[in-house]
């Protein structure tokens, strides 16, 4: 019983880090690298990550440099960027790619609160989902009798306990992200 613990904290523990590593994607006024992770650019026909294509760096502190090592691929890299949601439009000076982050707008910031919480929102299921796992897991253990009745309810208990622990780092992780998106 002790693995079947140990197995759903580590499933919730990534779901955390997954919703950690979303919150960096977001766009939130000042320049990060990490808005571009999500964004493939097609290379002699792969799909490939512009962090792989070429030196991304923070020149200012609302200005993103892309520097791509193969000159030649500045034009696919400018459409990649231009055909993803992160809403920037990029400068091509022919070496480099300049993406200047715009102050966000009252409406934006609210837009990106929702979308804060949606993820919350989600995670907070996966979350469930994985309680609702081992549930079911610890009930066929009782079925199949390798486990008591009170071995099932202490479990029932433990699995609830990481399920509130996680469900309330998620709401504060949510909460810490808000503030600094409304405190730009």
């Amino acid at each position: 019983m002790k693995e079947l613990m140990k197995d759903a904290e580590e499933k919730m523990k990534k779901s955390i880090g997954r919703l950690e590593h979303e919150f960096t994607t977001i766009r939130a006024g000042r320049a990060n690298p990490a808005v571009l992770d999500r964004v493939l650019v097609d290379y002699y026909g792969v799909p490939t990550p512009i962090q792989q294509m070429a030196a991304i760096s923070v020149s200012e502190a609302r200005i993103l440099v892309i520097q791509p090592w193969d000159v030649t691929t500045l034009k696919s890299i400018e459409k990649a960027i231009l055909a993803s949601d992160i809403g920037i439009t990029p400068t091509n000076d022919g070496k480099v790619i300049r993406l200047a982050f715009p102050q966000l707008t009252e409406d934006r910031r609210r837009e990106l609160c929702k979308d804060i919480k949606k993820m919350g929102e989600e995670t907070k299921v996966a979350v469930r989902n994985i309680r609702r796992e081992c549930m079911d897991k610890l009930k066929a253990m009782k079925k199949s009798s390798e486990v008591t009745e009170d071995e099932m309810k202490d479990g029932e208990k433990q699995v609830q306990k990481l399920t509130d622990k996680y469900c309330d780092t998620v709401d504060q992780a949510v909460s810490e992200k808000e503030k600094e998106i409304m405190s730009i």
